[in-house]
């Protein structure tokens, strides 16, 4: 059986970056504007941490049954690796999802009713991202729906429930951190490039090939700190606080274009994580000081 600490193991790959990250973001468009709600910042943040935990455990559960997780190289599998049943991980992932759904139907509730649908294709697009039985994280289609939904809705979603506008600043945000949520993806599915083609999970750094994917992933770091450029643009320069992010973004980057692979991209994800985190930060701490 597996112990308190395997489980949170099993949740915690990039859950925190990418769950604060949009929060963050869409928070500091609410704050440029003067019109912050932080409790429903707050429950927005509990909607994006419930459905990370909850990818993560789907993900666990479906790819440890399929037998994708047979031979992995990065952060521990609960299923893969024997710790844990499956319909216990499989548990687990719902639990987090029906928190989200709580959580989620509270700003429904206290802002619009058409968030309801939006909540609905989060939590499906969160569980056949690996699940079902045609996934499209095995058809190359990954990165296209983390950059929607943990950019572009999560980014936008903070921000709507907080102001009831989606200004133009908000999708420059949006974009920028959803890029970032993708280039975590990106150096996630590299590393796995060669287990993946044996599993028959045809992730886009599958289709593009290591050397590509390479170079898209310094392509999404540039994305992001034009788009930052954007908000400042749109907002005040007290947003280009959020440059912070290449700190650790131009040492991944190096790595990741010098040809690392295997476990040397496993600290890769965690500056791009850290990277991501920052980009969100930096923005929130200039426009609410601006």
């Amino acid at each position: 059986m597996a112990t308190p600490e395997q489980w949170l193991a099993g949740a915690r790959p990039r859950t925190l970056p990418a769950a604060v990250a949009p929060v963050l973001a869409g928070t500091a468009v609410a704050a440029y504007l003067d019109s912050v709600v932080w409790w429903k910042a707050l429950l927005a943040l509990v909607v994006a941490l419930a459905l990370q935990v909850g990818v993560n455990y789907a993900n666990d559960y479906s790819d440890g049954v399929r037998g994708t997780d047979a031979d992995r190289v990065g952060p521990m599998r609960l299923v893969g690796s024997g710790v844990a049943a499956p319909p216990a991980v499989k548990r687990a992932a719902f639990a987090a999802f029906a928190v989200a759904c709580a959580a989620g139907l509270v700003l429904v509730v206290t802002t619009s009713w058409w968030l309801l649908l939006v909540g609905a294709l989060s939590v499906a697009a969160a569980w056949f991202y690996t699940g079902g039985s045609s996934p499209y994280g095995y058809r190359a289609l990954g990165e296209v729906m983390v950059f929607v939904f943990f950019g572009l809705v999560a980014v936008l979603g903070t921000t709507y429930v907080q102001t009831l506008t989606l200004p133009l600043p908000a999708w420059y945000a949006a974009a920028g951190t959803g890029a970032l949520a993708c280039a975590i993806l990106v150096v996630n599915n590299l590393r796995d490039v060669p287990t993946d083609r044996v599993a028959g999970k045809r992730t886009l750094a599958v289709v593009l090939g290591e050397e590509r994917t390479r170079y898209l992933y310094a392509f999404l770091v540039a994305v992001a700190a034009v788009l930052l450029v954007g908000v400042a643009l749109e907002t005040g320069l007290g947003a280009l606080l959020g440059m912070a992010f290449l700190l650790p973004a131009v040492p991944a980057t190096r790595v990741v274009l010098d040809g690392a692979g295997g476990p040397a991209l496993v600290p890769v994800l965690g500056r791009t994580g850290m990277a991501e985190l920052l980009y969100a930060a930096g923005m929130f701490l200039g426009l609410l000081l601006t």
